[in-house]
């Protein structure tokens, strides 16, 4: 809002109000991401950031998937394989892990969907309006959740230092700056590009839980991981191929 106000960007939003369709699309996207943020960020404070990790690793393979079934994206045999090996994946981890991975498929679902509705949305609508909307459409719900822990065990916002508190601060900007370059990049390029970019991030969310959170991952849970990551391999391979076959085929033009 500062930043719209800064640039006096508001006429867009009145007659924005009033497109019943976009404001449908931008309410699912709300409360896409909205389910995202609660279940990462309940996971990471009880302990289970490998649990969250899981979930973005498989986020790019249910995003592919996403393109190709539903906006008929054509994929090649080696993304088509990876998407095959993830598949495996999930259903190894949810037999040899013992317990059905919720919060991962949670959070790949939810994401992928996010992306996938902003694909569609964005077209039509710039990547800071949109979220400006988001955040506005998840404010009631977010002030009566504060309400609630107010109320209740009690804010720590403000009570522990201002160290905690700045830190509480930034993980808002942490959160609203790559969602913003999301929205951009998501109405700009295919979905299933977006969802071969995904996994560095889970992969950070895993350093971070074994060596700075000190969390304890089971072997079977590693294995799983090793699958995802094969599938990754596999999409990285056809991305190398396809960036090497479009350099090579504009030499040729030339040549002729």
């Amino acid at each position: 809002m500062l930043i719209l106000g800064v640039g006096r960007d508001w006429s867009w939003l009145p007659p924005l109000l009033r497109r019943r369709t976009l404001m449908l699309g931008v309410t699912a996207a709300a409360l896409l991401i909205g389910i995202n943020w609660v279940v990462y960020v309940a996971a990471v404070t009880s302990g289970h950031t490998s649990d969250a990790a899981l979930g973005y690793f498989l986020n790019p393979l249910a995003t592919v998937a996403l393109g190709v079934v539903v906006l008929r994206e054509q994929l090649r045999p080696l993304q088509w394989l990876a998407v095959g090996i993830g598949a495996v994946a999930a259903v190894y981890l949810a037999v040899a892990g013992g317990a059905f991975p919720l919060t991962a498929l949670v959070l790949a679902t939810s994401f992928s969907l996010y992306g996938l509705v902003k694909n569609r949305v964005g077209a039509t609508l710039p990547a800071l309006h949109g979220l400006t909307l988001e955040t506005l459409i998840l404010l009631p719900v977010a002030a009566l959740i504060l309400v609630i822990i107010a109320v209740g065990p009690g804010l720590s916002f403000g009570t522990e230092g201002p160290v905690h508190t700045g830190l509480l601060i930034f993980s808002g900007v942490a959160t609203a700056v790559p969602l913003l370059l999301f929205a951009a990049a998501a109405r700009r390029i295919p979905l299933t590009t977006v969802g071969l970019i995904q996994f560095v991030t889970p992969m950070i969310q895993l350093v971070c839980a074994v060596t700075l959170l000190g969390e304890d991952i089971s072997g079977a849970r590693w294995i799983g991981f090793g699958i995802v990551w094969l599938a990754l391999l596999v999409l990285s391979v056809d991305a190398a191929v396809k960036i090497k076959t479009a350099r090579i085929r504009p030499r040729r033009s030339d040549a002729a």
